[in-house]
C-alpha cells in the first residue's frame, strides 16, 4: 500500500496542528506529498458585501496565514516533503471532499473551534467519513504517533482484508507490533434469556472466534513476516475494547462499513464514541474509489 498524496484539513487550532504534524510524519514514511486545506466560511459576507471589501480580504489573509503556518510545520518535521496549500472560502466538507478526489489519504483533527480541524466531532465529520473517496485518519491528541502497537479492529465481513492490509503495512512502516482485535456477541441459550450475552460465552466459543481470526491474519502475516502479531478476542462492546487499547496504541485501524460490529463502527454509535474517546489516531480504511472494480 503506497500513498502518493495526503490531504490534511486544519483551522490553525491545536487539534488542527496535530493533524498536520501526523500527516507530515506519514508523508515522510510514505515519501508522499502533502496538500494542506483550510476552508473559511465567507459566504454570508459575500451575500451582503462586495467580495473586494475589507471583510473578505481579512478572511483571506487569515486563511492564508493558517495554511502558511501549516506548511512551515510540515517542513520542520520533514524538509523533503512537498507541500501544496489551499485556502478557500466555502463549506469545509465540500472543500475537503473536492481536495480528496485525487488523494490517497485524508487527515483531520478530532476537535476544533471551527473549520476542518473539528470535522470529526460532528455531523460534518460523519459525512466526510461516509463520502470520502479514500481512507480517512482522525488524529487524537499529539501528532507524533507515540511508540505503542498498531491495533486492527476486524470482524468477519469482507472489509477485514483491507483493514489487515492497511494495519500490517502501517506496523511494518513504523517497526511496530500489531494487535488484531476482534469482538463478538455470544449467542445466549434460551434458558439464559435474562442474562447479558457477554455473561454466557464459553471457552469453546472463544476458540472458534479465535480460529476465524487466525485464518484472516495468516495470509497477511505471510507477506509481513517480521511484524510481531498478537490476536485479541473479546466479548462485548467494540467501542470499549478499542478505546481501551487506544491508551497504549499509536494507531487504530478499522473498516468504514459492513454488517459486523467493527466494520460498521465509524458510521454508528460505536464509531461516534471512538472518534470522541480514542487516545490515538484512528485510520478508517477503505479502498480508494479509483481503485474499486465495478
Amino acid at each position: 500500500m503506497r500513498i502518493g498524496e495526503i490531504v490534511v484539513g486544519t483551522d490553525g487550532t491545536p487539534p488542527g496542528g496535530a493533524a498536520v504534524e501526523w500527516a507530515a510524519r506519514e508523508a515522510a514514511h510514505q515519501r508522499a506529498g502533502v496538500r494542506v486545506v483550510h476552508a473559511y466560511d465567507g459566504d454570508w459576507r459575500s451575500a451582503r458585501f462586495d467580495t473586494t471589501c475589507a471583510f473578505a480580504d481579512e478572511d483571506k489573509h487569515l486563511a492564508e496565514a493558517v495554511v502558511n503556518d501549516a506548511e512551515r510545520s510540515v517542513h520542520a518535521i520533514s524538509p523533503a516533503v512537498q507541500v501544496l496549500t489551499e485556502a478557500v472560502p466555502g463549506d469545509p466538507t465540500v472543500s475537503l471532499l473536492d481536495a480528496a478526489e485525487h488523494a490517497d489519504l485524508v487527515v483531520i483533527g478530532s476537535r476544533g473551534r471551527t473549520g476542518l480541524a473539528g470535522l470529526a466531532s460532528g455531523k460534518v465529520g460523519r459525512h466526510l467519513i461516509a463520502q470520502a473517496p479514500c481512507p480517512v485518519v482522525v488524529v487524537h491528541g499529539r501528532g507524533d504517533g507515540g511508540t505503542g502497537p498498531v491495533v486492527a479492529g476486524v470482524d468477519m465481513t469482507d472489509t477485514a482484508e483491507h483493514v489487515l492490509e492497511t494495519a500490517f503495512a502501517a506496523a511494518a512502516d513504523r517497526g511496530a507490533k500489531l494487535v488484531v482485535a476482534h469482538t463478538y456477541l455470544p449467542v445466549a441459550p434460551l434458558w439464559g434469556i435474562d442474562l447479558p450475552s457477554s455473561a454466557v460465552a464459553g471457552p469453546d466459543e472463544d476458540a472458534v472466534e479465535h480460529a476465524h481470526v487466525e485464518d484472516l491474519v495468516a495470509r497477511w502475516h505471510g507477506k509481513y513476516p517480521r511484524v510481531p502479531v498478537r490476536i485479541l478476542v473479546r466479548t462485548g462492546a467494540t467501542a470499549a475494547v478499542l478505546a481501551g487499547l487506544s491508551r497504549d496504541a499509536r494507531l487504530i485501524v478499522v473498516g468504514h462499513r459492513g454488517h459486523g460490529v467493527v466494520a460498521g463502527a465509524l458510521l454508528g454509535s460505536t464509531g461516534t464514541y471512538l472518534m470522541h474517546h480514542a487516545e490515538c489516531p484512528v485510520w478508517i480504511a477503505r479502498v480508494p474509489a479509483r481503485d474499486q472494480r465495478p
